[in-house]
């Protein structure tokens, strides 16, 4: 089980690294610019219907509550994985 594991630990590091060692000059940016420039191209007198109620003051405080966000997600979902996985056990040893 380690070992199967540590294989597919290896294999996602290696997917996240294969497009940042061969796509150097790549920008990688995210799908709101995309969209922003798309939209701005279709319609350049676009206005939005609707704003947010509240913007970060900085950029890198919004990029502070992105990861925020993305680590509760995660830590949820490892504490519904440890949970599951646990029972599971539990179970086995009844057994």
């Amino acid at each position: 089980m380690f070992k199967k594991n540590l294989l597919l630990l290896l294999g996602v590091i290696v997917l996240a690294l294969l497009p940042i060692l061969f796509l150097q000059d790549a920008e990688f940016g995210g799908a709101d610019g995309e969209a922003e420039e798309a939209i701005t191209e279709i319609a350049a007198d676009y206005e939005p219907w609707f704003s947010a109620l509240w913007e970060p003051p900085s950029g890198e405080i919004e990029s502070l509550l992105f990861v925020l966000q993305g680590v509760i997600g995660a830590l949820i979902i490892g504490y519904f994985i440890g949970y599951m996985r646990g029972k599971h056990t539990k179970d086995h040893a009844k057994h």
